[in-house]
């Protein structure tokens, strides 16, 4: 079961059974890292074909050192050429690119079981949100005049409604005639009362305030 089904050369069945087990592959892996997220098409396509480009690859630089180079090389371009993802994006491509290289070297047994496994663990962590925020979190933007002391300029309003807070960021906005202020704030209850809104509006001059869930920063 984990011995390679590729001998000295490849077969025409060898061929036919990694190509469709690694386009099985790539597209449950793609339906795995859509639960409870949202990706773009190209990215669930990108997915889904991926195992099967790298094992074609891997099958057809079979030991050829020179052959191997010019393939790191233009997964390389590849990389530069792409658009940055998040860390959840990144796993899954190595995961499909893990896939990819054991179907390539006949390993369908191994490839098969991999996917199983990293299947189960992603599934079961993003089911209880491992590493994320919590609902009662939330990333807080107040935007102020630049005239405005802005240390402790919130701080009793957020006691008043129970908050824990941190100032996370500050950055000039509006070619310097504005600050941003980043908070993190844990609110006691997952709804947000509108009263406390309004209550920041009075303190900012009735400038934009953002609030809103924690996302994932892009891999640079």
């Amino acid at each position: 079961m984990l011995n390679s089904i590729i001998g000295s050369s490849v077969t025409l069945t060898a061929f036919i059974v990694i190509i469709a087990v690694s386009l099985a592959l790539g597209i449950m892996n793609a339906i795995v890292f859509s639960f409870k997220e949202r990706h773009s098409a190209s990215f669930a396509l990108t997915l889904a074909l991926l195992p099967m480009a790298v094992a074609v690859i891997i099958m057809l630089v079979n030991g050829n050192v020179g052959t191997g180079v010019a393939v790191a090389g233009a997964f390389a371009l590849v990389r530069f050429r792409s658009v940055p993802g998040t860390a959840r994006e990144i796993a899954a491509i190595f995961i499909d690119m893990g896939i990819g290289l054991a179907l390539g070297m006949g390993y369908v047994g191994i490839a098969v079981i991999f996917f199983a496994f990293a299947a189960v663990c992603t599934l079961l962590l993003t089911a209880i949100n491992f590493g994320g925020a919590s609902k009662h979190e939330k990333q807080l933007k107040i935007t102020i005049p630049e005239n405005f002391e802005y240390d402790g300029l919130f701080d009793d309003a957020f006691e008043e409604y129970g908050c824990k807070w941190e100032l996370e960021k500050i950055r000039t906005t509006n070619m310097g005639t504005l600050f941003e202020l980043t908070y993190h704030v844990t609110f006691p209850d997952s709804k947000i009362p509108k009263a406390f809104i309004d209550e920041l509006r009075t303190r900012n001059g009735n400038l934009t305030i953002t609030i809103g869930d924690f996302a994932d920063k892009e891999m640079l």
